[in-house]
């Protein structure tokens, strides 16, 4: 585990300030210098994103003197990963419906105490940790996420934690809160096996990082109520949520839950200080249990938040797993500022200068994180590609989210396009990991154009993500810093002169007009070595 001090990464910005205009002024002329004042990294969230909106009137800006960020060491194996496989997989898996445990809201009691009763036949007898590490291997991919704990409540781990308290949803008279004493965790199934474990274990054997996501919510257990859009609703609900601070009124919160759980709300009273003292407990316990258990973890990704009123005993358990794991990379979501890392979900950024703040992006491969059983929804290979190319070149990474099935295996398009992935970062790979971006806006020129470079500032890979023809014209560069061009996966140097009015003009041989004579398909990279 590592032992790094918190000092260490206080004095992150001033390092990559100095570091940054150092090596950008010996690599570029002075007519370009308004373009190398790249701005250092920072842990700021963009004012922009919804979590942040939702918790910026309690959690504090600037983190207590207590705390500290995970090293500069980590997050610069973070920003070399760029390309990484969300894996969301859970008692939902069974049902195959879009969304993954979100669904749960909108059912009816009935099916809902079916769902919550689904655990005890799961077999996913399919599951194999060493085949989807060995995909994520040929994929490409430099880390992987799951799901330990979704929204739902059930873990996928074997947690030592107990539930006390359920919902009985077809209980006579209605739903009612009822005791019990189970972990609800895939220990309980038929199964038995701890896929967590199993994971991290084949990771490990097959060099892949890990982020281990854990959702804030449970709604299993009724001691969560009525935080992370819990099913069971109580008077005090829009105050314990921090709703009043967003300046809408309490009828508005009223009404978005009952747009969320499809008019069935559920209300029940509030949780006593025993119960709220319970829940705190089983949460803080079960990412002990993660930290402490399964070795040095990477990436922790937390999902959703609680509220003001349980911001000090969740501040507490921040403070908790970063003594456990000083450079465990955090997700923002539900913390704020205390966050490592923030995660687009659905979308790239549309510029590099949208957040300071280390970022991941996160977007499903088929119609949500969950299994998808329709092969049509699968967005493609090109997509997958572009969508990476583009992340890169804006400084930040790019995860893809594909969900198994409830017995345990990906769909077949979906393997077929992931290792379609991979064989273009065999030919492409040194363009995208371990990369930085531009400096200022020279990450992209049109639409089909973008860029990358390498740490030391050498060499310049330019993508074009649809084939540039006979020509490929690239404005910013300045002739006498050129010393090759190369396509990548060819070890033919390629013709290049300087334009005044064009700027760098490469020639592409004619043979490389039929695409068969290509090394790869997609997208093209080319790497430009430069002098100095």
């Amino acid at each position: 585990m590592n032992t790094q001090a918190p000092h260490a990464a206080l004095n992150r910005r001033q390092f990559l300030a100095r570091a940054g205009a150092i090596a950008t002024a010996a690599a570029f002329s002075p007519d370009l210098w308004p373009q190398t004042l790249e701005p250092p990294l920072e842990h700021r969230l963009p004012a922009t994103d919804v979590d942040f909106q939702r918790s910026r009137s309690y959690i504090e800006e600037t983190p207590v003197p207590a705390y500290h960020w995970a090293s500069e060491r980590a997050v610069e194996a973070f920003t070399d990963m760029k390309f990484g496989l969300r894996i969301h997989w859970g008692i939902y898996s069974l049902f195959q419906r879009p969304g993954e445990s979100w669904p749960f809201l909108t059912l009816p009691f009935e099916q809902r105490q079916t769902y919550n009763q689904a655990y005890s036949t799961w077999n996913p007898v399919e599951f194999d940790a060493n085949s989807w590490m060995t995909l994520c291997r040929d994929s490409g991919l430099k880390m992987f996420a799951f799901t330990t704990k979704h929204h739902e409540g059930f873990s996928m781990f074997d947690t030592k934690t107990r539930v006390r308290n359920r919902v009985n949803w077809t209980a006579v008279g209605g739903p009612r809160i009822e005791d019990c004493d189970l972990s609800y965790s895939i220990m309980e199934t038929p199964f038995r096996r701890d896929v967590v474990a199993e994971l991290t274990a084949a990771a490990r054997r097959h060099g892949i990082k890990i982020d281990l996501y854990f959702s804030h919510s449970d709604w299993y257990d009724a001691d969560f109520r009525p935080y992370g859009w819990h099913p069971l609703q109580v008077p005090s609900s829009p105050e314990l949520w921090g709703w009043p601070a967003s300046g809408r009124t309490t009828q508005e919160f009223w009404d978005s839950m009952k747009k969320r759980m499809a008019d069935r709300v559920v209300m029940v009273p509030d949780p006593s200080p025993a119960q709220v003292k319970r829940m705190v407990e089983r949460h803080r316990t079960q990412l002990t249990e993660l930290l402490t258990r399964y070795g040095d973890i990477d990436m922790m990704c937390l999902d959703i938040f609680w509220g003001p009123s349980l911001w000090p005993q969740m501040r507490e358990t921040i403070l908790k797993m970063r003594s456990l794991q000083p450079d465990l990379m955090l997700r923002a979501r539900g913390i704020g500022n205390y966050g490592d890392y923030y995660t687009p979900e659905g979308f790239v950024p549309a510029s590099k200068e949208s957040t300071r703040m280390p970022w991941f992006v996160i977007y499903p491969l088929g119609s949500s994180f969950s299994y998808e059983s329709d092969p049509t929804r699968y967005k493609g290979t090109k997509w997958i590609i572009d969508n990476l190319v583009d992340a890169t070149a804006k400084g930040g990474n790019f995860m893809v989210g594909v969900g198994p099935d409830g017995k345990g295996s990906f769909h077949p398009t979906a393997v077929d396009q992931l290792r379609g992935t991979g064989k273009w970062l065999r030919i492409n790979g040194e363009a995208i990991f371990a990369t930085r971006p531009r400096p200022g806006t020279l990450w992209s020129e049109g639409s089909n154009l973008r860029f990358t470079r390498s740490k030391d500032h050498r060499v310049i890979y330019c993508f074009a993500l649809d084939w540039p023809g006979r020509v490929l014209e690239i404005r910013s560069f300045e002739p006498r810093k050129i010393i090759s061009v190369a396509l990548l996966g060819s070890d033919r140097q390629l013709s290049h002169r300087w334009d005044p009015a064009r700027g760098l003009v490469i020639t592409i041989p004619e043979e490389l007009q039929q695409p068969s004579n290509r090394p790869c398909d997609f997208a093209w990279g080319f790497k430009i070595v430069l002098s100095g």
